[in-house]
């Protein structure tokens, strides 16, 4: 059995289990921190293969205490569910949705708007100086693919285990992978490639790695951890402004509206809203592990644009594709998302 999820109510726990073993399964008792303890289950206590209950337990739980769930099956087995820090489960009314929601403006929205900003001061560059600042994207792209990389199979080892939460995430990423590169070479047949285009590929990818951060905080004060969810608000936030010049920076040799800047912070920074929605109120790691898995994969293809826009436009110009300058511009962009990220891990 997997214990799916645990909410902690004014009347006691509330479990919700799942059956993923291959016989059916009977819970004869429930034990509360080593306590027998009465318990209803909806709709039954023998579960199938696949079946789900919930079980209502009646407890006078403390906030900030820890609490340890076994249940134990006829056949003598016991499964066990974790409560780190008692408090109460966040109702999802309009109050809490749109806390979360500015939460979520906060750490995606703002962040890479506010790196977009700086579009007008890269714009001044050269043509090697925009080889460099593509360098660095590819930097900051290489780092993000990595750390969703490395979230989701971390939190796809926590899914179920029928359910192959880390197969997910390497075939979530393959999949979007492959999409997106035969979307991209179709444009590349009708010629219809432009920066625009692989600017707004970027924030797509951006955007699904945004909403794993997301995931992340709303999970955090979903728990009752206050304190580790601010900390990921104030890690997240200074760690996503290097991710709007990572969008930006395709856009230098065009002409775009302040409409698609505005679009641009949404596509990049929305996300992070419906995440923290998602991890505040229905977190689930097999689905997280998908989105993690096509996020990465999203921001894989974004890597290979970008490497074949560097190589073209260092033919046209006649300049070297691997310089100095683009390689001091890949280990910045390496360098700003590992500094930043070191506020996320405080």
């Amino acid at each position: 059995m997997d214990i799916e999820k645990i909410t902690l109510t004014d009347e006691g726990f509330t479990v919700k289990v799942l059956n993923t073993g291959p016989d059916s399964v009977s819970i004869a008792q429930v034990i509360v921190n080593d306590a027998f303890w009465n318990a209803t289950f909806r709709p039954s206590q023998t579960l199938n293969r696949l079946d789900q209950t919930v079980i209502d337990i009646p407890y006078g739980w403390v906030e900030g205490d820890p609490y340890t769930i076994n249940l134990i099956t006829t056949n003598g087995l016991i499964f066990s569910g974790e409560v780190p820090i008692a408090a109460k489960t966040p109702v999802a009314d309009a109050s809490r949705f749109a806390q979360y929601a500015l939460i979520g403006f906060y750490v995606g929205v703002v962040p890479v708007g506010l790196g977009l900003l700086w579009f007008p001061f890269l714009r001044r560059f050269s043509d090697k100086g925009v080889q460099g600042i593509l360098a660095l994207t590819i930097g900051l792209l290489f780092f993000l693919v990595i750390d969703t990389f490395n979230e989701g199979l971390e939190i796809g080892a926590t899914a179920p285990s029928l359910f192959q939460g880390t197969g997910l995430v390497w075939f979530g990423a393959l999949l979007s992978f492959l999409f997106l590169l035969a979307l991209d070479q179709g444009n590349q047949l009708k010629g219809k490639t432009s920066g625009k285009q692989i600017a707004y590929k970027i924030a797509g990818g951006i955007g699904l790695h945004n909403l794993g951060e997301g995931l992340a905080i709303g999970a955090a004060f979903a728990a009752g951890e206050a304190a580790l969810g601010t900390f990921l608000i104030i890690g997240f936030t200074l760690h996503n402004v290097t991710e709007g010049v990572g969008i930006a920076s395709p856009l230098l040799k065009e002409q775009p509206s302040w409409k698609t800047f505005l679009a641009l912070a949404i596509v990049g920074g929305a996300p992070a809203i419906i995440g923290t929605w998602i991890g505040g109120f229905i977190y689930n790691p097999t689905f997280a592990s998908l989105f993690f898995g096509i996020g990465a994969g999203a921001i894989a293809q974004v890597i290979y644009s970008i490497g074949r826009m560097i190589l073209k436009e260092a033919e046209k110009k006649n300049i070297a594709a691997v310089s100095w300058t683009n390689l001091v511009g890949l280990t910045l962009g390496l360098l700003l998302m590992y500094v930043t990220a070191l506020f996320v891990s405080a």
